[in-house]
């Protein structure tokens, strides 16, 4: 199933789209020339090719002591010796840094959740840009729990999260985008998502998280069917 929002300002310029014919003049392939594309082309068609994506939902604390929520799919797993987890954040629209990497740059705990897919709703409200001070956890009415000897607490009701420091922010591309390096110090995962095997391994199933993917534009999927394949030797 895709779940669609749509804002405006969508429209992408297709001068650097061409399709090849065939002797036929049939079709054949779309190649993208993505040299001939604008910055934000290109996004939209990376984000429309590169799928799905996780959603980092990051949970940061600012200055004012008010809590910063906002998600990035441009997020993966990249370490497990640092467990490190990477994420791509990009600047305003107006070239000014965004909330959460300004606030992860001033203090370096911050904790990112995975939503399930009956957060939608939530995750999509919390990527509306608010005044400074303003919280998106008071605006979307989340409800936080903390941990022990962690300053930044969790989304009550995410079945997933990673506490996380600071490891590395690089500077990327011409338009000087961050990318986060996130060690992970502890992992959240709720109870009724942890199963152990028959071989006493602690396996979390990926049905009851049910986490959320992006896609395209202002299109989210939700979990689907798991496939299994077994590993060649």
């Amino acid at each position: 199933m895709i779940f669609q929002f749509f804002h405006a300002g969508l429209l992408l310029d297709i001068s650097g789209f061409t399709s090849p014919t065939g002797p036929d003049h049939s079709t054949q392939i779309m190649q993208i020339k993505l040299d001939q594309l604008s910055t934000s082309a290109t996004y939209f068609t990376l984000t429309q090719t590169v799928l799905p994506r996780p959603v980092a939902w990051i949970l940061s604390e600012n200055q004012e002591s008010n809590f910063n929520l906002a998600p990035f799919s441009y997020f993966n797993a990249v370490c497990s010796d640092p467990p490190l987890l990477m994420v791509s954040i990009g600047k305003q629209t107006d070239g000014r840094e965004k909330d959460t990497i300004r606030n992860i740059k001033a203090r370096s705990k911050f904790v990112v959740h995975i939503a399930s897919c009956d957060q939608l709703n939530e995750l999509n409200q919390s990527a509306e840009t608010l005044p400074p001070g303003v919280s998106e956890l008071d605006e979307i009415g989340l409800k936080t729990t903390l941990i022990d000897g962690f300053p930044v607490p969790r989304i009550t009701e995410c079945k997933v999260a990673f506490f996380c420091d600071r490891y590395d922010i690089q500077t990327i591309g011409n338009n000087g985008d961050s990318l986060l390096f996130a060690k992970v110090n502890e992992i959240y995962v709720n109870d009724g998502c942890v199963e152990i095997n028959n071989n006493g391994r602690v396996v979390i199933d990926a049905n009851i998280v049910q986490p959320l993917a992006r896609l395209g534009a202002g299109e989210y999927a939700n979990f689907g069917k798991i496939m299994t394949a077994k590993r060649p030797s």
